[in-house]
């Protein structure tokens, strides 16, 4: 397989754009708008050039190549630490008892209160695939690219690590939920709330979204079923997470109701998991398939590849060791795939 996931480069703004055309909406992190992803590719080449290794309010966009022709065909984001420029804003799901003496009942009514509980945590989010490349395990290697990214950069990254999945849309790029809820509110459709919000921030929710817990009860059927599930063509996604060690704590998105999922960053799977080695001259052929990260920011860059431990390092197979343009000596980081 001729791929590797590398850093973004600003002259990947063509390729980007034309992601981003395919994604049907409901994609924050990736607007079909030039200017909102030029902007996007600019924030993420500072981010790549700073000089400071803590968290702050950065970008990093990656994207997935195909090696023979150079082309990009998938594209994922880490945010460093959420909330600093704008507020975050969730929904949050819980329940509210009360009790009636007199009726001899107990209600248990469950309630949407907006929140800023995640501010301040890391994100994983923007991945998107080519439609033609749906198979192959590229998907894995795309998301599992951004955990190794965060352990090769771990202290520009925070203690919680979250990731908004998109959540159901309809054939007419409507979301029931904003119909159901936040529509009343905004005078504006679903499509030109999610790209207002993509281009200009969300502070908007924050001066006319109301303040007060929503009781779920009094929203229609139709956004009372979607809270929380994913969009059809990210259920993969949401099992990916899970298996990551991700897991749904009741916040939901507050555009389309999808899940918002979150983890301990030094529990993620990968991110615990991976090991770090020197590559050493040799074949790689026979060992067992992983992912193998090298290089640091701008040159971060990462493989499939069939690893062999070695006495004092790695080997990896001819193909694997191509695509990652390593030498013998360089410190990589690998994971087993």
């Amino acid at each position: 397989m001729s791929f590797r996931v590398r850093a973004a480069r600003p002259d990947d703004l063509d390729a980007l754009y034309e992601l981003a055309k395919l994604t049907g909406g409901g994609f924050t992190n990736l607007p079909p708008d030039r200017d909102a992803l030029a902007g996007r590719l600019g924030r993420s080449a500072a981010a790549y050039a700073k000089s400071e290794d803590g968290p702050g309010d950065d970008l990093y966009v990656l994207m997935l190549e195909e090696c023979e022709t150079g082309q990009v065909r998938g594209t994922a984001q880490v945010f460093s630490q959420i909330g600093q420029h704008w507020p975050f804003y969730s929904y949050r799901l819980g329940t509210l008892t009360q009790s009636s003496r007199e009726l001899g009942r107990t209600f248990r009514a469950e309630m949407l209160s907006l929140t800023t509980d995640l501010e301040g945590a890391s994100e994983v989010g923007g991945l998107f695939l080519h439609p033609r490349e749906r198979a192959g395990g590229l998907g894995q290697l795309l998301a599992r690219a951004r955990y190794l990214f965060i352990r090769r950069h771990r202290a520009r990254f925070t203690a919680r690590v979250i990731a908004e999945l998109r959540g159901v849309i309809d054939e007419a790029g409507g979301s029931p939920f904003w119909d159901g809820l936040a529509g009343k509110f905004f005078g504006m459709s679903f499509q030109e709330a999610d790209q207002f919000n993509a281009v200009h921030g969300n502070q908007f929710i924050a001066d006319l979204m109301p303040k007060h817990p929503i009781y779920t009860a009094m929203l229609p059927e139709s956004a009372r079923h979607v809270m929380g599930l994913p969009h059809p063509t990210g259920r993969a996604a949401m099992r990916m997470l899970e298996v990551e060690g991700f897991s749904h704590e009741g916040y939901i998105d507050i555009f389309d109701g999808g899940p918002t999922m979150a983890a301990a960053t030094d529990s993620i799977r990968t991110v615990r998991n991976a090991e770090t080695a020197r590559l050493v001259a040799g074949d790689g052929e026979g060992g067992s398939h992983a992912l193998v990260a090298a290089g640091r920011l701008e040159t971060f860059r990462v493989v499939q590849a069939l690893v062999s431990a070695r006495e004092d390092g790695i080997a990896l197979d001819p193909q694997g060791a191509a695509l990652l343009g390593a030498a013998p000596g360089e410190e990589v980081l690998h994971v087993a795939r």
